[in-house]
């Protein structure tokens, strides 16, 4: 249990932050925000209630602190020499950063009507904004450059970029091998683009057999 206080005047130790922050993030993921309990958080990180208030004075801003957490966990600066390989590396950071336990979860979480409206807005904001920004920056670049067609539909392709990945886990399909790759291919291709020379994985895997009609 924690022993120190900022009212004693003693440092906040980081180490109690990182924790309650894990620990809340799995209860917000497996209960909901209606669900989560900050007596249940404090007890699984090993910390008392008045610790984790002097922190955060509130459900709502403990569930804040999470959002924040993982909008700078899941922050990219990702470097690539053309509008496709950038693609492609935004599309490979998504299906890391969603692969993560909870993460699905979590994201059905800001879909329930008992979600804190203004915590949704928050996991848009600092979750959500920041990937799509990047994904339709790579697509704009590409119309601009000429490598799509000028009447491409760019409001589409963004939704299907992240969209693809949603509908096949809640349709309890696989996610075939290279998905980053075929999903930017696909994509390039329905909006008039060619797939670059060179831009193959490094071992591209076949995907796996159309199922029967």
């Amino acid at each position: 249990m924690e022993s120190a206080s900022r009212g004693s005047g003693r440092a906040r130790d980081s180490a109690i932050d990182a924790r309650i922050l894990a620990v809340a993030g799995r209860h917000l993921a497996r209960d909901g925000y209606a669900g989560m309990s900050l007596a249940a958080v404090a007890q699984e990180a090993g910390t008392t209630r008045q610790a984790l208030y002097r922190r955060w004075p509130g459900k709502a801003e403990l569930a804040a602190a999470v959002v924040a957490a993982l909008a700078e966990e899941d922050r990219a600066d990702l470097a690539a020499d053309n509008p496709f390989t950038t693609l492609v590396a935004e599309l490979t950071d998504f299906q890391r950063g969603v692969s993560k336990s909870g993460r699905l979860s979590l994201v059905g979480t800001m879909l329930q009507d008992t979600t804190d409206p203004d915590l949704r807005a928050r996991y848009r904001a600092r979750v959500i904004a920041p990937r799509r920004a990047r994904l339709l920056a790579a697509l704009e670049s590409a119309r601009r450059q000429g490598h799509l067609a000028a009447d491409a539909d760019l409001e589409i392709a963004l939704t299907m970029c992240t969209g693809a990945w949603y509908a096949r886990e809640l349709a309890g399909a696989p996610i075939p091998p290279n998905w980053p790759y075929r999903t930017a291919s696909l994509l390039w291709r329905a909006l008039g683009g060619t797939i670059p020379t060179g831009a193959a994985p490094p071992n591209p895997q076949p995907g796996p057999p159309a199922a029967p009609a």
